[in-house]
């Protein structure tokens, strides 16, 4: 086995200034913080509004809103947020108070609910930013009620009615028991929703039996907006759409309609770098474990990616199973043996010589490896994938407002 050096040796271009005390440009700095990532990951601001448009074309004439809890599924809830206001989005859905707190500071006009729900000591903090929780629970409404009579708050609420997920919300009888506040006026109530189980099964029976329970529950909040589709649930048909629909995991690329092509288009690209290139003789294993064993001289790239950025373990090749494929040069390559915690390897040994160097970037994601592709070989599902993109990887926005960058944090993962 050998290491093999960089045929053509030498410093990596690095933007830096020439004079001290000159101030480099945007793109200078850019240059420079991408020039030293062993990763980075591209966030497609324009493709995510071209995704919103296209679910809120699909919805007319309710309303789109954008659900970007999970900090927008891990792609930036700022910069997400401001994308998705600047196209036209009112209406936001985050998981947490934090959330909350950081999408408000990002878009200061936007109508913003919070799904995990009140409890009685948190009133301050949704009346300073001004959001509204999403009650599930008597006795968060009980708690609810209690702090806008103290308060005086009347920034409403949503109420969420459980049709058959059996995780959050008021059952069916509980829904028709508030059905007199409806009718008494003042209600504060701004919003009835639930949830769908299996949107994305065309022929499922449980959406026809969710939407019959919510469509009876739902007319009776009379004069309150209505909510049941998520992203999938948006291509079942005007019937499932109501009054507003919440995409989340589409906005992002993941194909809301698996039995058929994605109607999205893909938003989130990762490189890793290349730290080493390496040949291997036949019958030398690869990786922790030896079990992934050459079955020829064999030229191997090593990428500085591995399960503590996201690129989960179960991606591993082995002697039986072929693992995920990595584009490297423009051409799709095997990875080889297990997947460490920061490292990878991948067989160039198809490429041209030279094709595949010591710090050239490789493709994870992107150029045709769809962010369901890995959710398949990671035994998962495309929202795992995305909110599970480590912080060490430099960020990048294109599209929307301008370019960002953001530079990697320095903790493992996210």
């Amino acid at each position: 086995m050998n290491v093999v050096p960089d045929p053509k040796p030498g410093v990596m271009p690095v933007a830096t200034p020439s004079l001290a005390g000159t101030v480099l440009s945007p793109e200078a700095n850019q240059a420079a913080a991408l020039a030293t990532s062993t990763g980075v990951l591209t966030v497609d601001l324009d493709a995510i509004v071209a995704n919103w448009r296209k679910l809120e074309k699909t919805a007319v004439p309710a309303e789109c809103a954008g659900v970007v809890k999970a900090n927008a599924y891990g792609c930036g809830v700022e910069p997400v947020g401001r994308a998705l206001a600047a196209a036209g989005c009112k209406t936001f859905f985050v998981a947490t108070l934090e959330e909350a707190r950081a999408l408000r500071a990002a878009v200061p006009p936007a109508l913003i609910y919070v799904l995990d729900g009140f409890f009685q000591n948190a009133g301050e903090a949704y009346a300073k930013i001004d959001c509204k929780p999403v009650i599930g629970d008597l006795n968060e409404l009980a708690e609810w009620d209690v702090f806008c009579r103290r308060s005086g708050w009347n920034g409403g609420a949503a109420i969420h009615i459980d049709t058959g997920m059996n995780r959050l919300g008021l059952t069916s009888a509980e829904a028709q028991g508030i059905i007199p506040r409806i009718k008494a006026g003042d209600h504060g109530i701004a919003l009835v929703m639930s949830h769908l189980v299996s949107a994305e099964q065309l022929n499922s029976q449980l959406n026809a039996k969710q939407l019959t329970t919510f469509r009876e529950i739902a007319g009776l909040f009379s004069g309150v907006p209505a909510s049941l589709s998520n992203s999938s649930g948006v291509f079942l048909g005007a019937q499932f759409q109501f009054d507003m629909v919440r995409p989340g995991a589409a906005l992002y690329g993941v194909n809301p309609t698996p039995e058929a092509d994605n109607p999205m288009q893909p938003v989130v690209e990762v490189k890793a770098r290349i730290v080493q290139i390496r040949n291997i003789e036949r019958g030398e294993t690869v990786g922790y474990g030896g079990t992934w064993t050459a079955r020829r001289p064999t030229r191997l790239a090593i990428a500085s990616a591995g399960y503590a950025d996201g690129y989960f373990r179960a991606a591993s090749a082995n002697d039986g199973t072929r693992g995920a494929d990595v584009v490297v040069a423009g051409k799709r390559c095997p990875v080889a043996g297990r997947i460490s915690m920061d490292l990878m390897a991948v067989d160039v040994t198809d490429l041209p010589a030279n094709a595949a160097r010591r710090g050239h970037m490789v493709t994870l994601l992107g150029e045709g490896i769809t962010v369901d592709e890995l959710a398949h070989h990671f035994g998962t599902i495309g929202y795992e994938v995305l909110t599970s993109l480590g912080s060490r990887y430099a960020r990048v926005y294109k599209g929307g407002a301008g370019p960002m960058e953001r530079p990697a944090a320095p903790a493992a993962s996210s």
